[in-house]
């Protein structure tokens, strides 16, 4: 099935959720309303014609000051049976950044899950493990926002210094010379 003709399908059942279809370079996207993300993801899966099997990604983006809404969750979707795939993007909010989780659909969500959390400050209502994944449990703030310091902050993170102990002692073990 091609990509707008999934497009088209998902346009077709839940009409009032779609706010955009784009085609570039034969990639469609599909822009949705975030709050039955979860039925229509689950719709992907289970519908034996699109049979959605496979959760290649789930990214964030900030559009901070160019959209209403600041953030996107972006899933990226892939059926190995059917070799189609299909990106959908769900709008997310500043004052509320929370979207349901998709684990009970694709286990393997949780990961992407975690690391839009860590670097965007994106929650997942129904994801039991949401804690940071790349950054240590004590950082402070999102470092993919488009607000988050370039060139870092006053104050170091405070686990830095014993970061460094830490590798100062393994440094014996350093067989390269």
């Amino acid at each position: 099935m091609k990509p707008l003709e999934i497009a088209d399908k998902i346009t077709e059942k839940f009409p009032d959720e779609v706010l955009d279809v784009r085609e570039f370079r034969e990639q469609v996207s599909v822009t949705l309303k975030k709050d039955r993300i979860l039925e229509i993801c689950r719709y992907l899966h289970d519908d034996p014609d699109l049979c959605f099997d496979y959760l290649v990604d789930i990214c964030g983006a900030d559009y901070e000051g160019k959209k209403e809404k600041r953030f996107e969750v972006v899933y990226h979707l892939y059926s190995i049976e059917r070799c189609h795939a299909i990106r959908l993007k769900a709008e997310v909010t500043e004052t509320k950044p929370e979207i349901a989780s998709v684990t009970n659909i694709w286990a393997g969500a949780g990961w992407h899950e975690r690391e839009c959390y860590d670097m965007f400050g994106i929650a997942f209502s129904g994801n039991s493990d949401l804690r940071r994944i790349l950054m240590p449990e004590d950082w402070e703030g999102y470092p993919l926002r488009k607000d988050y310091p370039v060139e870092g902050t006053e104050r170091e993170w405070p686990g830095f210094e014993a970061v460094l102990d830490r590798a100062n002692r393994f440094k014996k073990f350093d067989w390269q010379g």
